[in-house]
């Protein structure tokens, strides 16, 4: 997917999948379908200021059931297509949430949060409405420096104060975006954050979600690929339709 307005999580995610092209020895094939194994899984997507003005209606008649939208970015940045976006969505059907992308080098997790829940990361339990979601990843801004400068140990707190300040806020802990890489290059593998956040692992050009991150014995998301039938990157909820219902409420 081209960039944002900032170049934060599109460009990340190209330098996701040539990590895991390394990783794995080889380029990944190309998907050109929601992967065989999770077939039947509820399809949503993710979209942010590239997408613009979303055909809704559209997305819902080509099998969207949720979406997650950006809302903001460090302590500066807001996508401004969110309201079009997080409510045409909810009007066409679709259960939807916001997700921050996460800069960690810039401000404290606490005052990230806090921009996050003012600027559109708000919950409430009317069964429309994800949790908030953090999108911490490579860092797009110096290919060099993955983890932004902190250490593991100072990753994780920022992870920490992120989530607690969040969940302060708006009464959910926040769904973890991430690749099994990162996680384990820039937190060292934490396995604290499994047991209260759900898991929404990035791994594209895959039959399957492959290998979690420390903690996680399941995802909750997946995001499968880059591109496909619906706007943005495309995604798979790892339960029913009444299960990610459920979900969303909080239940």
């Amino acid at each position: 997917m081209a960039r944002d307005h900032q170049p934060s999580r599109h460009r990340a995610r190209a330098l996701a999948a040539s990590v895991v092209a390394l990783v794995t020895g080889g380029v990944a094939a190309v998907l050109t379908g929601v992967p065989a194994a999770a077939a039947g899984l509820p399809k949503g997507h993710d979209v942010s200021s590239h997408q613009r003005n979303v055909d809704w209606p559209s997305a819902k008649a080509k099998g969207a059931r949720f979406v997650y939208i950006k809302a903001t970015e460090a302590t500066a940045y807001r996508n401004p297509y969110f309201a079009q976006q997080y409510n045409g969505s909810r009007a066409a059907g679709l259960i939807r949430g916001a997700y921050h992308f996460a800069v960690p080098n810039k401000s404290s997790g606490k005052a990230q949060a806090a921009y996050f829940a003012r600027g559109g990361g708000a919950w409430t339990a009317d069964g429309w409405t994800l949790p908030p979601a953090l999108d911490v990843e490579y860092n797009p801004y110096d290919k060099r420096d993955k983890c932004y400068g902190l250490s593991k140990a100072r990753m994780v707190a920022w992870i920490k104060s992120f989530s607690d300040e969040l969940k302060r806020r708006t009464g959910r802990r926040p769904v973890i975006y991430t690749t099994t890489h990162w996680w384990n290059l820039c937190t060292g593998g934490s396995g604290a954050f499994a047991a209260n956040h759900a898991l929404w692992i990035a791994r594209h050009g895959s039959g399957d979600a492959g290998t979690l991150p420390a903690g996680w014995s399941y995802w909750t998301f997946w995001q499968y690929d880059n591109s496909g039938s619906l706007p943005g990157d495309q995604n798979l909820f790892n339960g029913s339709p009444n299960g990610l219902r459920t979900f969303a409420r909080g239940d």
